[in-house]
């Protein structure tokens, strides 16, 4: 298929995110990960659309995060059917008119046409709305011009409140989602929103011997726009044990397809696991025999040294891939949010920390170290 014309993109702006417990998802980002706080819906925003919303913002990173207020909003109608959860992405756009036209010739299903509002600040904000194939998150462009303005409805503060953003998180790396079957959205991606393949894997995570009797399968595949940089990981599980697959329980936990977690950009992440170690931040554990068979994988992967020591990356559970010499990068995550917060209701979505030190890829050895963690969680908790 030949290449479409771009949406014009400029980048991944951050996620609209849907909780039972506001203060909770505060302390984390603010106390633990150091966003900052830096607006909040207004009172009369709050009491038309029944949800209360803050607005945290760590470098060119941003959540958006929503707890109803009483039946009928946005964000009780998304409680009702997921834990919570993912329930927006939102792009940056140089032309909201261009974008909406593309998708509006593309097949694109809009929930709205195109709104503009006059900035306080002088500026100009246009946005629209459409849904899509993963699950019942829907898509968010938003053309700024001239204006720093938030979003209507919203008050930003004088001065931010909390985090000072110590980690110093530079924006969403990539998303990842789970699917029961991702094909339509591959053509969706492909068709409407333009975007390209960037990158695939397929593996097991039990070497299937004769007697295996458990084991998650997956296909993976990464969607690009390669004018923004813009990058979505996809999931889908495999057989055979599809069923008990970890993609699989992911669908059953979240009761349907959707956002698994969202990978977040920094330039030290050594640094930063210390640091959220000692603030109580738990991360997916990772078996001594990854970093006993390290040295020999970087060789084999033609990554012939890096600038790390690799017992504190042991020490620190952090994960390696690359595929060339001094390209590479490094990459940890966090528990998903039922463990971190002991709530089966917080969902099974996670955070990622992401260091690129060349590397643009996704490692297919970290991928699958990524999946065998989340499996060994679920055999702990006898799930599989």
């Amino acid at each position: 298929m030949a290449d479409l014309e771009p949406l014009g993109l400029t980048g991944v702006e951050g996620i609209h995110y849907y909780v039972h417990d506001l203060e909770r998802m505060r302390r984390f980002l603010v106390d633990q990960l150091d966003f900052a706080e830096v607006g909040a819906s207004s009172q009369e925003t709050s009491d038309a659309g029944g949800q209360r919303a803050a607005v945290f913002e760590a470098g060119g990173v941003r959540f958006v995060v929503s707890q109803p207020t009483r039946d009928g909003g946005r964000a009780w109608r998304w409680l009702r059917r997921h834990p919570e959860g993912v329930g927006t992405i939102v792009f940056s756009v140089a032309d909201a008119d261009h974008t909406f036209r593309l998708l509006n010739e593309r097949g694109g299903t809009f929930i709205n046409d195109v709104q503009a509002w006059d900035a306080p600040d002088g500026g100009r904000l246009r946005t629209f709305n459409i849904t899509t194939p993963f699950g019942d998150t829907t898509f968010r462009f938003i053309e700024r011009r001239d204006t720093a303005w938030l979003y209507p409805g919203y008050q930003p503060f004088d001065t931010p409140r909390g985090g000072s953003n110590r980690f110093g998180f530079t924006h969403i790396d990539h998303i990842t989602s789970n699917f029961q079957t991702m094909q339509p959205m591959l053509l969706w991606m492909e068709h409407v929103m333009g975007f390209q393949r960037f990158w695939d894997v397929e593996f097991h995570t039990t070497d299937l011997a004769a007697d295996a009797d458990h084991g998650s399968g997956l296909k993976s595949v990464v969607m690009y726009d390669p004018h923004s940089g813009a990058k979505f990981a996809n999931n889908e599980p495999a057989r055979p044990f599809f069923t008990k697959s970890q993609i699989n329980l992911f669908g059953e936990d979240h009761r349907g397809d959707g956002v698994q977690h969202t990978a977040l950009a920094l330039p030290d992440v050594i640094s930063a696991v210390r640091d959220l170690r000692t603030r109580g931040v738990d991360f997916m554990p990772t078996p001594g025999t990854y970093y006993d068979m390290l040295p020999e994988r970087l060789v084999r992967l033609g990554v012939n040294q890096i600038d790390e020591d690799h017992e504190i990356l042991r020490e620190l559970e952090i994960l390696v891939d690359g595929d060339q010499d001094h390209s590479y990068l490094l990459q940890i995550f966090l528990k998903e949010q039922a463990g971190l917060f002991r709530d089966v209701d917080a969902g099974p979505f996670f955070i990622e920390l992401i260091q690129r030190k060349g590397d643009q890829g996704f490692g297919a050895g970290n991928f699958r170290a990524l999946f065998e963690s989340i499996e060994r969680a679920q055999q702990a908790e006898g799930r599989i």
